[in-house]
């Protein structure tokens, strides 16, 4: 065999190799593809991924399957999609929580929000809303702010929150400091006992997403003062934007974002992301998202990781100054 006809023969398998390859990304996918969300069923991430699984499984006509993988704030069912192989079948749809709160504020993460994942793009908004009990003398955040620089020499009104590091907690935080006044976070496990510990005046103000308290406050069972993001939520009209009340660093804004474990071939990205790309332009989608008080939006790619850049610096200033740690 001639060094010419090697040559040429390593050239041909090369050729078809690439081509093979190629032809396998070109097909994708082609098997069920999984969601993995790091929380448990009945959420708003859960119905967000839902959402997505169906519409997903429409245009590629192949199952997508939601897998919740609830537990360790997130940092279960990250640390699997993380590790798991980069094809394209293992997704995740998770939260703000995971790719820029946790590594803000925790000082040893099992994965990094940038470099261990692929990012296909942020799908929703979701602002955060500053309650207060109805016999609280405050019917704005001024006046509520006022209230607690007077409560700060006693100690400090007590706001509820999700727990430590949650996004109740530093909008909280970032509501105090705006302020200038030293408030005490009050942990509740979910939105139904913080809303009936405000209620029921066990606390003063409370932080909580605009879905799960919207009705109480259309009710009027709680007074809701602001809002946070760029524009009012058309579950609460009438209730002003942080921003439009003068205090634009009160800034917390949650989101909801789909990755794939890094080193996903760059085809099947490219796959991804015009297929959420058409979706996310969808008006019944955008409809469907809008119905659970959330923004629909789509930042791919750079923008994306951008996000989390943006948020690590502002959320880990915010924790420092609060004094906020998660071991």
């Amino acid at each position: 065999m001639t060094a010419r006809f090697r040559t040429a023969l390593l050239a041909l398998t090369l050729a078809a190799t690439a081509a093979h390859a190629q032809d396998a990304h070109a097909a994708y996918p082609d098997q069920a593809i999984k969601i993995v969300v790091p929380f448990t069923p009945g959420g708003a991430t859960d119905a967000v991924a839902r959402l997505l699984a169906t519409k997903l499984s429409g245009k590629f006509g192949q199952p997508v399957i939601v897998e919740n993988r609830p537990g360790a704030s997130t940092l279960i069912g990250a640390e699997a999609v993380a590790r798991a192989k980069p094809d394209g079948y293992t997704l995740m749809l998770s939260g703000s929580t995971t790719y820029s709160v946790l590594p803000a504020l925790k000082p040893a993460l099992p994965y990094d929000p940038v470099r261990s994942f692929e990012h296909v793009g942020i799908v929703a908004m979701a602002p955060v809303v500053l309650l207060a009990q109805n016999a609280l003398p405050a019917a704005t955040p001024h006046e509520a702010a006022e209230l607690a620089r007077q409560q700060t020499a006693k100690g400090g009104l007590m706001y509820g929150t999700f727990g430590p590091g949650s996004a109740p907690h530093l909008t909280g935080e970032m509501f105090a400091q705006a302020a200038g006044a030293k408030m005490v976070p009050v942990p509740y496990k979910g939105s139904a006992q913080l809303i009936t510990a405000l209620i029921g005046g066990e606390i003063a103000l409370a932080v909580d997403t605009v879905s799960a308290s919207a009705a109480q406050a259309r009710a009027g069972k709680v007074r809701a003062l602001a809002v946070t993001g760029d524009q009012r939520m058309p579950q609460l009209p009438d209730v002003p934007t942080f921003a439009e009340a003068g205090m634009a660093d009160v800034s917390f804004v949650g989101w909801y974002g789909l990755v794939a474990p890094a080193q996903t071939p760059s085809t099947v990205m490219h796959t991804l992301n015009r297929a959420m790309t058409e979706i996310m332009h969808d008006e019944q989608v955008r409809k469907s998202v809008s119905d659970l008080s959330l923004n629909p939006v789509f930042l791919p790619g750079q923008a994306f990781r951008d996000q989390i850049t943006i948020e690590i610096a502002r959320f880990s200033a915010v924790a420092q100054r609060a004094g906020i740690t998660l071991e």
